[in-house]
């Protein structure tokens, strides 16, 4: 069935959905989460594979047709390709893809592109093995580097991101490794400012290494030419000059693109939010447990979306950073 478009308050039509389907992650990035992890979801209040397929279906049925799966990991949710097969399997979803830091790509890449994962973005922040691990507290690049070849060996996934978190004092160093990837491969390198998402809430400012710095340090080795950014895209894209290889930039600190931002997030715990900074959130989980048909559904989604932000506000004066951190809400 076909529902009218989804809009918000200001005017905006809603047309990609993040989920996160676990809050547990296997590594522990220091932007994101302390070194003992934090306290996770009971299992009771996560959303279950047919809760999430129907909640997909409805916000799809409203013109939200591209789907992004993320966690935490999630990869190690606990028959994980099963549920992209169910979301695959919805005629209303147009784009089905997954955020994943790559760990377990070698066991699960073959069931997961066969089950109907379209694009797959993997976070590496650094290529060297000691300062991955000093990032991510992990042992684990090699691994991560023998699962990104492995997805690059089916030719109907692409273009396969590579997603780094640029953090002033780390990722500088990074730069010129990440630049012979990207012009080495068919790999789509982005760097991402460091938000104020950070389980310690030790944020500041001062670590965010900004889009036109990253593009500067890059444009000195090899020389960037725009390409025209997608209405609604996070990233600003850019080919190399010689035509070899892309860089994405993703700027929310330094150059926000709140003003046709078209997401919308859900949590693994069925929580509806409208903004990666929202400091407040709807529940779904409640009245689907309760027994909402989908006419009550989807009344919440649109009273919810109406009153979607219209930016975030990192930056100014009195910004509050929201209590949950990136792996609870989803990327």
């Amino acid at each position: 069935m076909e529902r009218a478009p989804l809009l918000d308050g200001h005017g905006r039509r809603i047309a990609d959905l993040r989920v996160s389907v676990t809050d547990r992650c296997n590594f522990r990035c220091q932007y994101c989460m302390p070194a003992e992890g934090l306290p996770w979801l009971e299992h009771e209040r996560i959303l279950r594979f047919e809760e999430i397929a129907r909640l997909v279906a409805l916000l799809a049925s409203m013109g939200v047709h591209d789907v992004r799966l993320t966690g935490g990991e999630p990869l190690v949710r606990r028959d994980f390709p099963a549920l992209v097969a169910m979301l695959a399997a919805l005629p209303d979803v147009r784009d089905l893809s997954i955020t994943t830091n790559g760990y377990l790509l070698e066991r699960d890449a073959q069931a997961l592109v066969k089950a109907g994962a379209m694009r797959f973005n993997v976070s590496i922040d650094s290529l060297q093995r000691d300062r991955f691990y000093a990032l991510t507290r992990r042992d684990a690049l090699d691994q991560v580097l023998r699962g990104l070849r492995l997805l690059a060996g089916f030719p109907q996934i692409g273009p396969i991101k590579i997603n780094a978190v640029a953090i002033r004092g780390f990722t500088e160093d990074e730069v010129p490794a990440f630049v012979e990837l990207a012009r080495s491969s068919a790999y789509e390198v982005r760097f991402i400012e460091f938000m104020p998402l950070d389980a310690d809430h030790a944020w500041t400012p001062e670590q965010v290494l900004s889009g036109a710095q990253l593009h500067a340090l890059i444009d000195a080795l090899h020389p960037l030419e725009p390409l025209e950014r997608e209405p609604s895209a996070t990233a600003r894209v850019y080919r190399f000059a010689d035509g070899q290889g892309r860089i994405g930039l993703i700027n929310p600190v330094s150059e926000p693109f709140c003003g046709d931002c078209n997401r919308i997030r859900l949590t693994a715990d069925g929580k509806l939010r409208t903004c990666l900074f929202s400091l407040a959130e709807t529940d779904l989980r409640g009245p689907l447990r309760a027994g909402a048909d989908d006419a009550e559904l989807e009344q919440i989604i649109r009273d919810a979306v109406w009153r979607k932000e219209l930016k975030h506000h990192i930056g100014e004066r009195g910004f509050i950073q929201p209590a949950r951190t990136m792996s609870a809400i989803g990327g």
